[in-house]
């Protein structure tokens, strides 16, 4: 696998892959806005290409019309893969004894690993939507998934997020209903990897309260949080139910949902943001 793009320091990203190329190259699209530019990009390299989404049941229904306005714009159909096993990240949770933790989220595994992988073959080119201010992420998960052969795009031809939505917008193309909400991510609505940010969890508390308050539920079931507060230098857990009234004054977290995200769960927690009482 090469990576052509280069950082401030020159360092080239390339990676060779174990395996070579076995001709087919799958798109990992996810109903963000990322992925359907790096999509549309495969296709005038390639061609005719597969495009996968895992359906994880618990996304925004206009997420079905975004789809189907992608597949115009590509010329190609997308193939829906699901869970053999749950419909929902609801249906996840239930079954789970912690909602989320250091390793990661069960949820991604169920519902976007596992039906992901299902339909990889060794040796498949895949496309992921990772933008110039990841490229650190995917040389990471590159050398440590060797095996695996992918290509980014959008890190090539150093293109952002909001270049994708200028791309997307220029073409027709309604964003996401999420990131019209003020979400920046097109992700599952109220993921639990949205860890120690208490603004992410007051957006989702005002436009889906039913979704809140069954993450609220779920905490104190299972008697883990996924935030935490800082207070007088004082690290604290906080329940979802326990947060402040009022709406949301900060930006999200960048959470990202996928096949890199279990290898990296440490990285995301990292960049999770705190809040210090009084600051909500």
């Amino acid at each position: 696998m090469m990576l052509s793009d280069k950082d401030a320091a020159g360092e080239s990203f390339v990676s060779t892959a174990l395996f070579a190329p076995s001709g087919r190259v799958l798109c990992r699209f996810s109903c963000g806005a990322a992925s359907a530019v790096a999509t549309k990009l495969a296709i005038q390299k390639y061609g005719k290409v597969d495009i996968n989404y895992s359906d994880t049941g618990s996304e925004h229904p206009d997420n079905i019309r975004f789809l189907a306005d992608c597949e115009k714009w590509f010329g190609q159909t997308i193939v829906i893969t699901k869970s053999k096993k749950f419909s929902s990240v609801e249906e996840v949770l239930y079954a789970s004894t912690v909602s989320v933790s250091p390793k990661g989220a069960r949820c991604t595994t169920e519902l976007k690993r596992i039906p992901g992988d299902a339909i990889w073959v060794l040796g498949d080119t895949e496309i992921f939507g990772y933008t110039a201010d990841e490229r650190h992420r995917v040389a990471k998960w590159s050398r440590d998934n060797n095996e695996r052969i992918i290509e980014c795009p959008l890190i090539e031809k150093h293109l952002t997020k909001e270049d994708c939505f200028g791309i997307l917008e220029r073409a027709g193309i309604e964003l996401p209903a999420m990131y019209q909400l003020g979400f920046r991510n097109n992700n599952c609505i109220g993921c639990v990897k949205a860890r120690d940010n208490l603004d992410y969890w007051k957006r989702v508390r005002k436009h889906f309260p039913e979704v809140f308050a069954h993450r609220a539920a779920t905490e104190r079931r299972v008697k883990f949080t996924i935030n935490r507060i800082t207070k007088n230098g004082v690290r604290s857990e906080i329940y979802l139910d326990e947060i402040e009234e009022g709406d949301p004054k900060g930006a999200d977290p960048n959470i990202q949902c996928g096949l890199f995200c279990m290898s990296e769960a440490d990285a995301l927690i990292d960049q999770a943001n705190s809040e210090v009482s009084g600051n909500g």
